[in-house]
């Protein structure tokens, strides 16, 4: 019994060890997966040291949701929702990284300011706008106070309250943004000495000549590049290698197209829904119950028939088809033929204004116009006269107004349009308040309007064809890891790789694959170097991915970016050997030109300014421009590497403007350009300061 008693004991001891050592394995294993609740899997981002919840960011998106519904009547679909959760996040980067910063300075906006806005003598530019007397064209207070007055006896909830609620809500953030930007706007002053400076970039003029040599004439293969010139060239620009977390893939795509055999059995599908549409009762339910896209039966008009439909065709009750169209089977039935209130014409026309409104001004323009139209029945083309001598937007497109329709036009115009029984010229020309009119009427007036359905089938796989592609992707997929062999079998199997570097976690294309985002939340979420994806579903293809590399956020290696700055390192060795070539040759530009060879040539500017960034022939160089005004008059440089290619600058002559008494328009311009970009700067640079993380892939 001792004995009994001591191994019950001693297999206790060894349970409790078991089970701790399995809850240890188990506990050790969470932490070390993603799906750990230690990795906060609740947390959508962080901004300004601020932990976003996932609660927290929904509850953004949901309000946008809720205010897109209010403003459109319908619930937003994937694509809009993409931009509501954007808003959102936006949202939340303003409430965490922009508002603080308002307190910082004090910028506030008080309660009485919010009530200024709505109802006193500082109204917002919104409300404004929205109470207009149509009669007098100006703002409205007394609309306004009615409105106002409805709002308190309608119950809360109610659609009217919501969006003056929201509108209400958002006046005092929009309002200490304005402050705040306006604060640092009024600290941009453009002195006089900057004036001048922009004075001159524009007005100063430089004639130079200069030896060219495009790096061309050095071939790659004589311009070795060495380990030491792109760490030296990586050293110098390593700013412009700064970069957010981004990760690289390779993949390949297995298309999801028809199959001949599938286009053959819509067209049959197709060929009998023709014969059933010519016998139908009820069109427009027929026509919406067997399409593939919206809008089956709709009303048109000469002006919007679609093409395919010919005139031949457009008797009640004819059916057409079944036809291609684009990448779908289609036919058509025209269900009904009848007069509208509202006529079509085609037209084109010739605006001569007159200059000034009074009768000698008229005359003349009138007389010009007379002119144009006797060319034009003198066998002159309409469309060159109308671009020689029209003075509106049609005169680029030879004066051609497409399809007018009656009450679109002023009455003189329609009334000569309209009352035309035939194609052609007008005899006279037609007087508006715009000016005088040469017309052409190219089709007259046509009021007959067409109820036709149009059934429509997008020609895309069938089921067993589909089947197929997801298969051969299958095989694929099956059984490969890593890089190497991911291309391997690519290559043994034919299909093209493609590659997409530098991806960040918000992407949501990647290169044409378009709405791509499960990848792009599998490359962040789930994969690791050398995994090969799961089968992703694009609706048009099957794509497979492997996760190639990686770049934490801060700056690419050179070895990432090695191919990439390779052309510009290669120009510099290029750069160094021409100019040693030339640097000791002596004479004039002609001959230290012919002293390089066949590839140097010297080229010519008479009226190069500071504000420019480009020389004649070599192209965009804002550093040989600079090069060229530093000079002094029949003085030449020493050769330097440009863009593209090496230059010897020799300047004949500089002519300074002379001083101006008053620099007013330019100062005005350049503080102009300042406060347009620096509402977005602001922003951007709150926003860089904020170290703001985004992991919003871990959910979308």
């Amino acid at each position: 019994m001792a004995l009994i008693g001591t191994l019950r004991d001693r297999m206790g001891i060894v349970l409790v060890v078991f089970i701790f050592v399995a809850l240890a394995a188990f506990i050790l294993g969470e932490l070390l997966t993603n799906n750990s609740v230690l990795f906060n899997q609740n947390e959508v981002g962080e901004i300004n040291s601020q932990s976003i919840s996932y609660e927290e960011f929904q509850s953004a998106v949901e309000e946008r949701r809720a205010n897109y519904v209010l403003n459109f009547n319908r619930e937003p679909g994937e694509r809009e929702m993409t931009t509501l959760r954007q808003q959102a996040w936006d949202l939340l980067v303003a409430r965490y990284a922009i508002v603080p910063e308002y307190e910082k300075v004090g910028v506030k906006v008080t309660d009485t300011e919010v009530v200024d806005m709505i109802s006193g003598t500082n109204i917002d530019p919104n409300i404004r706008q929205a109470f207009i007397n149509q009669e007098t064209g100006e703002f409205d207070r007394a609309m306004l106070g009615n409105y106002i007055n409805q709002l308190k006896t309608m119950p809360q909830g109610s659609e009217g309250r919501i969006r003056w609620d929201v509108f209400q809500r958002d006046l005092k953030p929009a309002r200490e943004r304005i402050k705040y930007e306006n604060l640092l706007l009024k600290t941009a002053y453009v002195t006089k000495a900057q004036a001048e400076r922009e004075y001159h970039l524009q007005t100063d003029v430089a004639e130079a000549r200069f030896v060219y040599v495009p790096y061309y004439a050095v071939s790659d293969s004589v311009a070795a590049v060495e380990d030491e010139d792109l760490e030296a060239y990586y050293k110098e620009h390593k700013e412009r290698f700064k970069t957010e977390h981004t990760r690289d893939i390779k993949y390949v795509s297995f298309s999801l197209a028809a199959a001949p055999q599938d286009s053959a059995d819509i067209r049959e599908d197709m060929v009998q829904i023709a014969a059933e549409f010519g016998k139908a009762e009820d069109d427009s339910v027929f026509a919406v119950s067997n399409s593939d896209v919206q809008g089956a039966f709709q009303s048109y008009n000469v002006s919007t028939l679609p093409s395919f439909i010919k005139p031949e065709d457009l008797k009640k009750g004819t059916v057409i088809g079944p036809f291609i169209d684009g990448g779908s089977y289609k036919v058509a039935k025209v269900t009904d033929v009848y007069k509208d209130t509202v006529a079509y014409a085609q037209a084109s026309h010739i605006l001569v204004k007159w200059d000034a409104d009074t009768p000698a001004a008229k005359r003349e323009a009138k007389t010009k116009a007379q002119g144009i139209l006797r060319a034009i029945r003198n066998g002159a083309d309409f469309a060159a006269q109308a671009r020689e001598h029209g003075t509106d937007g049609t005169a680029a497109n030879g004066g051609d107004l497409g399809w007018v329709y009656t009450g679109q036009m002023v009455k003189p115009f329609e009334d000569a349009v309209f009352r035309a029984s035939k194609p052609g010229l007008l005899n006279d020309v037609v007087e508006t308040e715009f000016g005088y009119h040469i017309v052409k009427v190219n089709s007259v007036k046509d009021n007959t309007a067409y109820k036709i359905g149009i059934v429509e089938k997008v020609i895309g796989p069938s089921d067993a064809t589909a089947n197929e592609v997801y298969r051969r992707a299958e095989t694929f997929a099956a059984n490969i890891s890593g890089v190497e062999e991911f291309e391997e079998k690519a290559e043994a199997e034919g299909l093209n790789v493609f590659e997409s570097k530098n991806l960040t976690a918000g992407e949501r294309r990647i290169g044409t694959l378009g709405d791509a985002r499960q990848i792009v939340q599998w490359l962040f979420r789930d994969a690791s170097e050398g995994e090969v994806s799961e089968i992703f579903d694009l609706q048009d293809q099957y794509v497979i991915a492997v996760m190639t590399g990686e770049t934490e956020k801060g700056y690419r290696p050179l070895s990432a970016i090695r191919n990439e700055i390779m052309p510009e390192v290669r120009k510099k060795v290029k750069g160094t050997a021409i100019i040693s070539k030339i640097k000791d040759s002596k004479g004039t530009l002609e001959e230290i030109a012919n002293g390089y060879g066949n590839d140097a040539g010297v080229y010519s500017t008479s009226d190069l300014k500071l504000s420019s960034n480009t020389l004649p022939t070599a192209g965009f160089d804002p550093t040989a421009v600079g090069v060229t005004f530093g000079l002094e008059g029949g003085k030449r440089s020493e050769p330097f590497t440009g863009e593209n290619g090496v230059l010897l600058i020799e300047l004949q002559n500089k002519t300074i403007a002379p001083e101006i008494a008053d620099y007013t328009a330019y100062r005005t311009a350049l503080q102009q350009e300042y406060q347009q970009s620096a509402g977005f700067n602001i922003a951007e640079a709150i926003k860089d300061h904020a170290e703001i993380e985004d992991q919003r892939y871990k959910f979308y």
